[in-house]
Order: structure tokens, then C-alpha cells, then sequence
């Protein structure tokens, strides 16, 4: 009998093959463990930021700012990961502020990959990993050059994020506020996100131009080595600005850090649905 199968089974999995390709066109996607993700564009983008008309709501990490090309399309999560979707994988739930649908937190950059394989695995894929820095902004800026992606100054952060302001001390439901242009939800504030890359303070005076994949060794920092964190935090300020950068040890894990994936389906392998 096995003769006779085998080539079924073989024809199934070509004709499932080329069903993700035609919906790894769509603008969304959703895997097969209910993360959605959002198409983002290749493009180019001014990356950083240079000291503005207030130098004190500037950091000198965030210089120079410069040209930066992604030069392919991928998926971003549409949340950061939740703790319903940790717990389904990981088996345990880590967090501190407790809330199916809030994003997982406690969780060191280790914690972020070790889930990432684990996906990789369930969907026999390595297609999923986390964003580059430039990825991240590049994503969260939408198109736009403004200091945060709905404009130049802070009055209304609130409706976008979770953040020191109106966050009463801990995370909250993703996708409560509005997202960003590109259709990305708390991409600001909530809980910081994890990047791929090391953190070094002094990496954009020298960085490439075309997706720069972050200093190969870690910066000289007063903590040690660290690796990039984005996008802020729920007991972060109105200093939350697409450019602000932070770094943090990758064995540390706090009520501040969570994580979102990309996902590139050029190396795909999951089945999909829409």
C-alpha cells in the first residue's frame, strides 16, 4: 500500500506548497496558533533621529540619523506575543500583570527566541525570528517622519498606547488602542519588544545602509552586553518616540519586556490560513 500513498502524499504536500505562496501575498495572515501577522513593505526610510528643537528629548544613541533600505517585503506580528499564545507553546505562563490577551512579560531575549524555535518547529519551518532594529522602526514608523507616527509632539500618545500616562501601572489587552498607519497594534508602549540585534550605542555613526543586521559584537555599555529592546513600555514617558532606542542583558526579564515575530515567507514551509 505504501507505494500507492506516497505519491498522494507527496502531490498534498506540493498542492499545500503552492497554496502558501499564493496567500503569502495577502496583506495579512494568521498562523496556525492564531498569531496574525501584518505584510510590510521593502522600502526606504530615515532611520534615528538628530537632536530637534527640544535636545532634551533626545538621546545621542538615537544619531545620526540616515538612510536605511529594507530591501525585502515581511511579516510583523499585528500584537506582541500574548500570554495565551505563550502558554499554548510553552506550557507555563510566565508573566506578572496576568491576562490571556495581555502580552507575555517576564520574558529575557533567551525566553523570546527559545518560543521562536518552538513555533519554527510546530510549523517545520525556520521562517520566524525576531526583527532586526531597522525592521522594527522601519515598521513602526509606517512611512512616516514625524517623531512619533501620528506626529511631532505627545498629546495624543494615549490613543496609541499604554504608557506611563494612563497605564495605571501595568500592561493591558492588546489591540485596545489604535495602530499605527501600517495597521500594527501597541507597537508603542505596553511592553518593550525584543530585536535581534545587539545593542551598541554608538552602532548608527557606522551602521550599513541596506538591512543592517546590528553590530556584530555587542557596544561598550555600563552593564554589559546587551541586546536591543523597542518601542517602550507601560511605565515609560512621552519620550516613547519611534526612534527611542534601549538595550537590556539578554538574561534579564522583566514586567517591561515582551516580544512580536517576523515572519519571511520566502523561507516558509507552515501551512497557512487567512
Amino acid at each position: 500500500m505504501f507505494y500507492k500513498i506516497f505519491p498522494i502524499a507527496i502531490f498534498s504536500l506540493a498542492i499545500a506548497a503552492l497554496a502558501l505562496d499564493a496567500r503569502a501575498q495577502s496583506d495579512e495572515i494568521t498562523n496556525s496558533i492564531g498569531m496574525e501577522f501584518v505584510l510590510i513593505p521593502a522600502g526606504s526610510f530615515i532611520m534615528g533621529s538628530n537632536p530637534g528643537s527640544n535636545p532634551s528629548e533626545w538621546n545621542e544613541d538615537e544619531g545620526p540619523a540616515r538612510k536605511v533600505t529594507i530591501s525585502a517585503p515581511f511579516y510583523l506580528g499585528k500584537y506582541p506575543v500574548t500570554q495565551k499564545q505563550w502558554e499554548f507553546l510553552m506550557g507555563s505562563n510566565p508573566s506578572e500583570f496576568r491576562g490571556q490577551d495581555n502580552p507575555v512579560e517576564m520574558i529575557n531575549w533567551r525566553d523570546a527566541n527559545a518560543f521562536i524555535a518552538e513555533l519554527n518547529l510546530r510549523e517545520r519551518t525556520d521562517a520566524y525570528r525576531l526583527p532586526t532594529e531597522a525592521e522594527w522602526e522601519f515598521s513602526a514608523r509606517a512611512g512616516t517622519t514625524t517623531e512619533y507616527f501620528f506626529g511631532d509632539t505627545p498629546e495624543r500618545l494615549g490613543d496609541y498606547a499604554w504608557y506611563y500616562g494612563n497605564a495605571d501601572g501595568a500592561t493591558h489587552p492588546v489591540g485596545l488602542k489604535a495602530p499605527n498607519p501600517w495597521g500594527l497594534f501597541d507597537i508603542l508602549g505596553n511592553v518593550w519588544e525584543w530585536g535581534s540585534d545587539w545593542y551598541d550605542p554608538l552602532y548608527y555613526e557606522n551602521a550599513p545602509s541596506v538591512d543592517p543586521q546590528g553590530p556584530a559584537n555587542p557596544g561598550v555599555t555600563s552593564f554589559g552586553p546587551e541586546r536591543v529592546r523597542r518601542g517602550c513600555t507601560w511605565d515609560y514617558t512621552v519620550l516613547c518616540r519611534s526612534a527611542n532606542r534601549s538595550g537590556n542583558s539578554p538574561e534579564s526579564g522583566t514586567n517591561e519586556s515582551g516580544f512580536r515575530v517576523v515572519f519571511t515567507p520566502r523561507q516558509a514551509k507552515p501551512e497557512m490560513k487567512n
